[in-house]
Formats: structure tokens, sequence, C-alpha cells
């Protein structure tokens, strides 16, 4: 078994040049899909002075099993995972970008993958988003990690009931992460089917606007 699957994925980029952008959005796909699938969606997000960064999942999905299995079962496929997330950052922060400029944006498995990475790597964000996503691992364990996110503002959207994230599951994420600092946004949308619709590209927006621009020369 490959001890790190993702580590030499591609990632792709669009927008901005990172030398000169003002702020970085960091797009994870969700299960099945691919970097360039949720470029698609960053282009509705962001702006002409907005990196887009893609990083593409190994055999297309960040871990195996459901986010809701027992942690082991879906390693070495999720810390590879969220590694590759991590090395995304840095990118940004070598390229003269603040986490505060920048912002985690996923869908279902990429949303989940958004959500525990910020846990797991707590600091002042941009803005986290997760569309139908939560933090990862079994029902009754606990979810917080140590570490302050010094009021990031999240945004939880998710449809209910939904066949792969527990509307439960989001309320616990929205919990957890505002107990480890952050100012967390939930928007509830009863009987959505599974995808991200014209109404939550709005409403993230709205939040992703609000991200400051970094100073550039």
């Amino acid at each position: 078994m490959q001890s790190d699957p993702h580590r030499d994925q591609p990632v792709l980029a669009r927008g901005a040049a990172l030398s000169r952008s003002r702020r970085a959005f960091i797009l994870l796909h969700g299960r099945g899909g691919t970097a360039e699938d949720i470029l698609g969606l960053g282009q509705e997000l962001g702006d002409l002075e907005t990196t887009l960064i893609a990083p593409q999942a190994a055999d297309n999905t960040w871990y195996p099993n459901s986010f809701l299995a027992p942690l082991t079962q879906n390693e070495p496929w999720l810390s590879s995972a969220i590694a590759k997330v991590g090395a995304c950052v840095e990118q940004c922060v070598a390229a003269g970008l603040g986490r505060e400029h920048l912002a985690i944006i996923g869908f279902s498995q990429g949303g989940c993958l958004a959500s525990e990475f910020v846990a797991r790597n707590p600091a002042r964000y941009g803005a986290v988003v997760a569309f139908t996503g939560g933090l990862i691992g079994p029902p009754g364990m606990s979810l917080l990690h140590a570490g302050n996110l010094a009021e990031t503002p999240v945004l939880l959207s998710s449809g209910d009931p939904d066949p792969h994230v527990p509307w439960e599951r989001v309320e616990e994420t929205q919990k957890a992460l505002t107990e480890m600092g952050a100012v967390v946004q939930l928007l509830h949308h009863p009987s959505r089917p599974h995808m991200v619709i014209p109404l939550e590209v709005v409403q993230a927006r709205e939040l992703l606007e609000l991200i400051p621009f970094a100073a550039r020369d």
C-alpha cells in the first residue's frame, strides 16, 4: 500500500498568478469528481484578483470509506489528503499570502476534508466553506481538536436529508468548530439534492467577499 497516495498528484491553478494575487481559494472536489470540476465552481466564487488552486485526489477519491467510518479505515489516504491540502496552503504562504487571505472550500467529500483540515491545523483563515460536509470520524467520537480558529468565518451549507452527510453531523461540526473559536454560519436546505445549488453560490460569495486582500507592491 502506498503510504502517501496523494503526494504526487497534480494541482491545477486558474485565475490570477499566485505571485501577484491578493487572495487564494483552495478548492477540494468530491468523491468521483476532479480538480477541473471544482475549478468551475471556484470561477463562480472568485474574481480576477483571486488564485484558484485545486489539488487532484488519487483515483478521484480522498479516502475510500465513509467519513463516518473509524479513522483507521480511511488511512493512509486521509492523512495524505490532509498533507496535500497543507502543501497547497504552504505554497500560498511562500508566495506572500497570509492564511487570513486564504479560503478552504470543498464539496461533499471535499467539504469534509476542508472542515477536517482546518480543525487539525487551526489558525485564522480567510474563510472555510463546506458544501455538504462535516468533520471526519465515527458517531460518538469527539470532534474537537486542540487549537484556536481565531474567529475564522465558516459556512456549513447542506441539504437535509442527504444520502452521504447526515444533518446531525453538520450540526455537530458547527458545535465543534464554534468551540474551537470559529464564527460558524449554518445553512439548512430542506430536500436539496446532493449538489451545490445557485443559492448556495450566492451565499458563499457573500462570505468570501469579506476576505481581506493581501497588500502587494
